[in-house]
């Protein structure tokens, strides 16, 4: 019997790193929400008391991304008596957006391998490798160990946000170890929250009285309630649980530590869990392949395991700039197939076009800001992309693909033949 603890870490919206992706999103959106066509990349970065957003665009959409930044920060909980050296009403925003270079533009306004078919026309906005995952350890078919410190991070703002607990700020970090045997998990070994509060808690001001306090208060209103409808739940008795191991965390957000777009890479996928083709999601158009692509692999893996082939599926896709079709596409089903990775791959091939163009056709990437009221990318931008039950993200639903994979494969069972 194989035995062995795997770790996953979430964030939460007030984290530096996440700010900066809410920010970089919340600009793609409102220009996609204005114009669909928009070329977007946008990155941002914080520190005390500053909000730098750069990078490409292209675009006939016009925003008051000076409004629009403080509204996010705003919103985060940067604002008033716990900004806490970050306030959206006194920082400084900077913007220095540049247009999308020719030489980009031109691979995808035409790819170099179309014949005439429209979405062959798409180009990929970048080379690069993209990377999908799905396997049947949670009801989202994601990994368990990401799925529960997701719940923990979203929990955590959430108490804060309704005042259940208002003495958190908005930073905050999870951690989830669970224990696997014969690759399933059976126990949680060890559940780390570390949150931000405020310096002083009825009274309590000495480090040890605070993270005393503060452990009893998240176990109640934070780890039983995300935890609650899960088979497999979090013991006092046999799970480590750990609070603040510093002892306080008072000084937080971009007060404590400069943020960046792009920097939970892991955070937004598979916690670790899955290989990652290094490419960022927020503040990019779907031309983008490091997220259209990305989230197209997703649908591809969850698809397959939805449909019963593979207990555990990983996809890789790679593209060159200004060209349509992938460059490769293979399946990786760990073992867990009820057919072999060669004819899965070739499932795939056959039943998914994972074209630029037609990935955005299907998922609707461009119109989904106007579709959902000029908001759609931000609310990815915390908590994960893939695996949300609070989202109706349309590369999560996959039960129509389940089906006709299901099919497929009664078919070739029938005739007797190979896919």
């Amino acid at each position: 019997m194989s035995r062995y603890v795997f770790t996953s870490e979430s964030v939460t919206e007030g984290h530096p790193d996440k700010i900066c992706d809410q920010v970089s999103d919340a600009v793609l959106d409102a220009l996609l929400a204005q114009d669909p066509a928009s070329r977007v990349a946008c990155e941002t970065v914080v520190n005390t008391g500053l909000c730098i957003i750069t990078g490409e665009v292209t675009t006939t959409a016009r925003v008051d991304f000076n409004t629009l930044v403080r509204g996010v920060i705003a919103d985060i909980g940067y604002s008033s008596a716990k900004a806490g050296g970050f306030d959206a009403n006194s920082c400084a925003v900077l913007v220095a957006l540049d247009q999308q270079s020719p030489d980009i533009a031109q691979g995808v306004d035409e790819a170099d391998d179309h014949a005439g078919d429209p979405l062959d026309k798409v180009g990929a906005g970048d080379q690069g490798i993209m990377f999908g995952y799905a396997c049947d350890e949670t009801p989202e078919l994601m990994p368990l160990p990401i799925s529960l410190a997701h719940r923990l991070a979203r929990r955590l703002a959430e108490v804060r946000h309704n005042g259940t607990l208002g003495y958190l700020l908005p930073d905050g970090k999870t951690q989830v170890s669970v224990v696997y045997e014969d690759d399933q998990p059976v126990a949680i070994d060890t559940i780390l929250i570390s949150t931000q509060h405020i310096a002083e808690i009825d009274g309590i001001s000495d480090e040890k009285g605070l993270r005393e306090r503060i452990s009893a208060d998240l176990w109640t209103h934070v780890v039983e309630p995300a935890t609650a409808d899960l088979s497999l739940k979090p013991s006092k008795d046999t799970t480590k649980y750990l609070v603040n191991p510093t002892g306080k965390f008072v000084v937080g957000g971009p007060q404590g530590d400069a943020g960046l777009t792009g920097r939970k890479i892991i955070v937004d996928t598979y916690g670790g869990y899955a290989r990652h083709g290094g490419g960022a999601f927020s503040g990019k158009d779907p031309t983008k392949v490091d997220r259209s692509a990305a989230y197209a692999a997703r649908y591809v893996a969850k698809a397959l395991v939805a449909a019963g082939l593979a207990n555990r599926v990983e996809v890789q896709l790679s593209y060159a700039i200004g060209v349509a079709k992938p460059v490769s596409i293979l399946v990786e089903s760990f073992g867990s197939g009820k057919v072999s990775n060669a004819e899965l791959t070739d499932l795939v091939q056959e039943h998914f076009d994972l074209r630029p163009g037609a990935i955005i056709e299907q998922f609707k990437l461009r119109e989904m800001p106007s579709l959902n009221g000029g908001r759609f990318y931000r609310d990815t931008a915390a908590y994960g992309h893939f695996g949300r039950p609070d989202l109706n993200l349309p590369w999560e639903n996959v039960g129509d693909k389940a089906a006709s994979l299901k099919q497929a494969e009664a078919n070739r069972i029938q005739s007797g033949s190979s896919l």
